[in-house]
């Protein structure tokens, strides 16, 4: 059976907050910072992959 494909955000936020996204049954929130080159960070808990508009980012890196 194959894996369930990954959920990917845009976002145009470096820095984005996870905590799973289903309530009680998510993990706990953790902070993750995008970094520049790769453009896109993977949460550790739940592999939600963040990825960054560059286009419209905010300048908050």
């Amino acid at each position: 059976m194959p894996a369930a494909p990954q959920q990917t955000e845009l976002v145009t936020s470096w820095k984005v907050a996870c905590d799973g996204g289903v309530g009680a049954l998510g993990h706990p929130r953790v902070w993750l910072t995008i970094p520049e080159d790769t453009g896109f960070v993977e949460c550790g808990y739940c592999d939600k992959r963040f990825e960054i508009d560059r286009e419209h980012a905010h300048s908050d890196h």
